[in-house]
């Protein structure tokens, strides 16, 4: 029986729905057994699972909440443009960790990690687990991760989480991180230091698959005012990230506009390096 990989799809900011990873998982799906088939490469879809995390829910309903407030005094000007701002820069604003703890950013976190144990459920303890994450997303995961990965003073509220976890859910196994259209790159203007990135593949995860071809990849496009290279911030950036790829996303209207930033999901370029990934590492791991 083959090696299952769990993959977990993260969205990025302003109101998501339920259903937002949809699109991506089932292009992934349809192009990983369209590829397998092309290379001759037995497997069945079914040694891939997906999981959405769906962290608005955090939000959602007090950004709805805030924007019903300021309009009592009367509807605003630009009020499409100010929706899409609190619904948006709202979310990256709500997130930042505060010195009270359990506030927003560990909520957003505690869906992380409920999701990931959820993944467990269908891959196994110490299935190899890649994340897809999209924008705010990218910073979310990279924070998550940073704080499963701490040697000293881990946060109690993790210690509490990790207690009982499985490797999976501990994030030893995190084998693949492809963040598109991040903005992570101006989160580093919050640090004097900011040179101690998410290590991809972790460290434990090779021991249980010393062969597996992982990495972290970035995507951007050069339109795209909220997405970024990495690999250029620092020494340790450069070392951390694989590979920094420019794509062009987006279609006659909307590539060559910051619109590209809402496109990556879509883009055939960024689904067919996804499903490549995916592949190599299958391969890599049985």
């Amino acid at each position: 029986m083959n090696q299952k990989i769990g993959i977990a799809v993260i969205h990025g900011a302003g109101i998501q729905k339920e259903d937002f990873a949809e699109i991506l998982i089932t292009r992934l799906k349809e192009q990983i057994i369209e590829k397998a088939k092309k290379d001759k490469y037995d497997l069945s879809i079914d040694d891939f699972a997906f999981i959405p995390i769906y962290w608005a829910t955090v939000f959602n309903d007090r950004e709805k909440e805030l924007w019903e407030a300021l309009n009592k005094g009367g509807q605003l000007d630009f009020s499409t443009l100010r929706k899409f701002i609190i619904e948006f820069l709202g979310d990256a604003i709500a997130y930042q960790p505060t010195s009270d703890q359990f506030q927003n950013y560990e909520r957003v976190h505690e869906v992380y990690f409920h999701a990931l144990k959820r993944l467990n459920e269908q891959v196994g303890d110490q299935a190899p687990l890649v994340v897809v994450g999209h924008s705010l997303g990218t910073v979310i995961t990279s924070n998550f991760f940073y704080d499963l990965q701490k040697e000293k003073d881990q946060l109690p509220y993790v210690r509490n989480w990790l207690r009982d976890a499985t490797p999976l859910m501990k994030g030893e196994t995190l084998s693949a991180f492809i963040s598109l259209g991040s903005p992570l790159a101006l989160w580093s203007l919050r640090y004097a230091d900011f040179n101690r990135p998410i290590q991809v593949p972790a460290k434990p995860f090779q021991r249980h698959f010393p062969d597996a071809k992982g990495g972290w990849w970035n995507i951007f496009d050069k339109d795209d005012v909220l997405g970024y290279p990495l690999k250029t911030l620092n020494k340790a950036y450069e070392q951390a990230v694989v590979e920094d790829l420019e794509f062009n996303t987006g279609n006659l209207l909307t590539s060559w506009t910051p619109l590209s930033h809402f496109q990556y999901v879509k883009d055939d370029n960024t689904i067919s390096f996804i499903v490549d990934r995916l592949l190599k590492l299958h391969r890599s791991i049985q």
